[in-house]
């Protein structure tokens, strides 16, 4: 009897509604009992789904352990593993099929977990544009890019402050942010993607990214003019040459 009456207490505590449980794609996740051990006349079951559907039943009288791998078309297949001696069940390798709500019942009393799964977010690209000037000052142009994302924002900080964000709902799609620094600036800039549970940053290094300063192009760009000038000048020979050859056979 003292067991039951611990149990109902720590129900009471975490919500008459079950607990909501974030979890991100691949990991695992265990849905606690609350139990320190089992009793001999406790029927413990695990439910999924909107229909209730039975995916484990212990049954400690008996000294029985069931686990229902096959339902929902096998969905759970490999995934679970029960406590033996809490009774609390650990999903392994989470997708996105697996998020619902999951109803533990010991005896009378019942229980359940909302599960929700995010997931695993790209780390951001940063895209290196042409560079931009106004007046005197010359401006690094990057774009931070993620693709196939969704309930996530994308964000630019300077330092620990916030520049500008962008966010995407339940739609899988692309997103893009720009930015634009001078050459010269010394302060440190990161793009960050996040969602409820996690996040990943790319920080931005201005030399490296933008390797250009006022009056000057960047490597790459610099030896695609010289190449194209000796290309001109190697043209303009030839033409020279062949005006030579007419003038003197006239």
């Amino acid at each position: 009897m003292a067991h039951v009456f611990v149990l109902v207490c720590l129900w009471h505590l975490t919500g008459v509604l079950g607990e909501s449980v974030s979890v991100t794609e691949g990991d695992s996740v265990t849905l606690h009992t609350g139990l320190t051990e089992l009793m001999d006349d406790e029927l413990i079951k695990w439910k999924f789904g909107a229909e209730n559907t039975l995916i484990t039943k212990i049954n400690v009288m008996a000294s029985s352990l069931t686990v229902y791998e096959d339902v929902l078309d096998g969905r759970f297949r490999d995934r679970l593993k029960v406590d033996h001696q809490t009774a609390s069940l650990t999903i392994t390798n989470i997708r996105s099929e697996h998020a619902g709500v999951y109803q533990l019942q010991i005896n009378s009393l019942s229980k359940s977990f909302n599960i929700s799964v995010y997931a695993r977010l790209p780390v951001p690209v940063l895209i290196f544009n042409s560079p931009q000037s106004s007046s005197s000052v010359q401006y690094c142009s990057v774009l931070c890019s993620v693709v196939n994302v969704s309930a996530v924002s994308l964000s630019w900080y300077k330092g620990n402050s916030l520049l500008s964000s962008i966010s995407v709902s339940d739609l899988s799609i692309s997103l893009s942010l720009p930015l634009e620094v001078e050459y010269q600036d010394k302060n440190t800039y990161s793009c960050v993607i996040n969602n409820t549970i996690s996040n990943q940053t790319t920080h931005l290094d201005i030399n490296t990214l933008c390797q250009t300063s006022e009056g000057t192009y960047p490597t790459a760009v610099l030896r695609l003019v010289v190449t194209a000038l000796m290309g001109v000048a190697a043209a303009a020979a030839v033409v020279l040459l062949v005006n030579d050859i007419r003038s003197t056979r006239a």
